[in-house]
């Protein structure tokens, strides 16, 4: 026999018999020796022993207890379970105590409500042969298999002799088993109630559901209503405060919101802040009158305006006789200080440069300057006039959240949007920055106010109701919907104080069913029920109740759980006014 055929467990003073088990029916030997440490109470139980030894069966593996405790051997002795003493050593089933079997029949007597016939002793049982002091013919046994812990044993003749005593004394031993000795199975206990934790809340939710969200009921109405065309002018005021359906008034409400928009802008201008030159410029006046320069005036020379710091008079010149031609003799004269208006470099001229004078005729006065001196260059950069247009031609305003944004907030105040009268008004153009400032970089801020009117749907539809009456059988029919909602409103004229609109809408008139009564009506009825009662409605033409799932058979009691249909008129609309 190879090594992998045996197997040796120690086992713990502390162990349990189910951890016992547990390491038993892990080894792969077909031949497990438990070594059992001394004083082993857990195996001096007859229980304990039965159920090692059912293990043993059941997993069809050669059980072999070593041990020297003297108390163990009769309980192995009494279930049939292989001892030795070393590893070393044969094993064999110990003797079964007699007493142990006189005590168990005369508990099962007990236990099975009979009087224990204490006449039935061991001798009793004892054959003659062995009472006589003769020893005992071994018993006949087939297939009996000796256990070998050891490749080292010797199997000599003797060693057989023993081994088939040992099996033909186990034999012999093997007592009555107690049928009422029952080993609960806890794993099949704990899969069954694990399966009944997870099933009756599935149960539950699955009947919930079947019963009470499954079921849904959906009401076809088919009736005579008619389409029926409105076109007309109405007026939607800020100053009103009733509806007028005479002048087709009705009270109005102007939502504004302002939004302001911003666009980023870089100067591309110049400005030269250096010193500005100065100097002298002498004034000739031949133009017959004296004339005065006020400090301020400007005096130019080559594109470049110098001003006069102060104020000085030119008086005329003299002229020559009229035979001596006439001619302006150039001697009124005056001189002037100057400062060139813009500070640079290119302002200092040389002497001998001509002037002309702001408001004066450049014929008749004329100015000599002297050397223009003190100009120096500082250029900066500036914000120029085109760096401001260039950023607000950048700025967009075509913004399609501020229309739904009036919309949402007109609703929200319980009005009917009138999407069409929207308007914006010009905009404000503010630039953090002036012309010629000096600056790297400046935003330009664009402000725009939107503006929607609003109305209460009710008042509207009591025009709408007011232009069809006179189409439709007031006794036969009423107006179901105005159609306001698919509505065309074309304004054409609007102001901060209210809007003249056209409104064209096509309406719906037939029997008046109420979505809400049908529905309440309906609930926990039967199918049949309902049909009959809607169906003997004036215009109402045909009835459909559809239940679902399959197994519902009546109407849902929440009216939530109801869908009413109501057909709309499929001809076409009769002509409003």
């Amino acid at each position: 026999m190879t090594a992998a055929d045996k197997d040796t467990i120690y086992i713990d003073i502390d162990d349990e018999i189910t951890g016992i088990i547990d390491k038993f029916n892990a080894s792969d030997g077909k031949i497990v020796a438990l070594v059992l440490p001394k004083r082993a109470a857990v195996l001096q139980s007859i229980v304990n022993m039965k159920l090692l030894k059912r293990a043993a069966d059941q997993s069809k593996k050669n059980l072999v207890l070593v041990t020297t405790e003297a108390s163990l051997m009769p309980l192995a002795g009494a279930v049939g379970v292989n001892v030795a003493k070393t590893l070393t050593s044969k094993p064999e089933v110990p003797s079964a105590p007699v007493t142990d079997d006189r005590e168990e029949t005369v508990d099962e007597a007990e236990e099975d409500g009979e009087t224990p016939d204490f006449s039935k002793s061991a001798a009793a049982a004892t054959s003659v042969g062995a009472l006589s002091g003769m020893p005992p013919k071994p018993p006949v046994t087939d297939d009996v298999e000796t256990l070998e812990l050891d490749d080292d044993d010797v199997e000599d003749e003797d060693a057989a002799k023993a081994a088939a005593g040992a099996g033909a004394i186990a034999t012999a031993a093997k007592v009555k088993k107690d049928k009422k000795l029952h080993v609960p199975d806890f794993d099949r206990f704990k899969w069954m109630l694990l399966l009944a934790v997870v099933l009756v809340p599935l149960l539950g939710y699955g009947l919930f559901y079947a019963l009470a969200v499954a079921p849904k009921a959906v009401i076809n109405i088919s009736t005579d209503a008619v389409n029926v065309n409105a076109n007309f002018g109405l007026t939607v005021s800020t100053t009103a405060k009733t509806v007028d359906t005479q002048q087709n008034t009705v009270p109005g409400k102007l939502q504004t919101m302002s939004k302001t928009y911003t666009s980023q802008g870089s100067s591309t201008g110049q400005k030269n802040q250096g010193d500005k030159a100065s100097g002298q410029v002498t004034v000739t006046n031949c133009s017959g009158d004296a004339i005065q320069i006020s400090a301020g005036t400007g005096l130019s020379s080559g594109g470049l305006t110098f001003i006069a710091q102060t104020t000085v008079v030119v008086p005329d010149s003299n002229y020559k006789s009229p035979l001596q031609g006439g001619a302006c003799k150039n001697d009124g004269t005056a001189s002037v200080t100057v400062k060139a208006q813009a500070g640079g470099a290119s302002y200092n001229l040389s002497s001998g440069a001509k002037f002309t004078v702001s408001g004066e005729s450049s014929s008749t006065v004329t100015g000599v300057g002297g050397a223009m001196t003190g100009g120096t260059d500082n250029i900066i950069k500036v914000v120029s006039q085109t760096d401001i247009d260039n950023a607000k031609a950048k700025i967009s305003t075509q913004d399609a959240t501020v229309k739904q944004t009036l919309t949402t907030q007109l609703q929200q105040a319980g009005y009917f949007a009138i999407k069409s009268a929207y308007s914006a008004s010009d905009p404000t153009i503010t630039p953090t920055v002036q012309v010629g400032d000096q600056a790297e970089s400046f935003t330009v801020n664009e402000t725009i106010t939107y503006n929607m009117f609003g109305a209460k749907k009710a008042d509207l539809a009591k025009l709408v109701d007011n232009a069809i009456s006179s189409q439709i059988d007031t006794t036969k029919q009423t107006i179901l919907t105005e159609g306001l909602d698919t509505a065309s409103f074309n304004v054409t004229n609007m102001d901060d104080k209210g809007a003249t609109i056209t409104l064209q809408t096509v309406a719906t008139a037939g029997p008046g069913l109420d979505v809400n009564t049908i529905k309440q009506q309906a609930a926990g009825q039967k199918a049949g029920g309902i049909k009959g009662s809607l169906e003997s409605q004036p215009g109402v033409t045909s009835v459909e109740v559809k239940l679902s799932p399959f197994w519902v058979s009546s109407v849902p009691k929440k009216t939530s759980k109801i869908t009413v249909n109501i057909s709309k008129p499929t001809s076409p609309a009769k002509n409003g006014n």
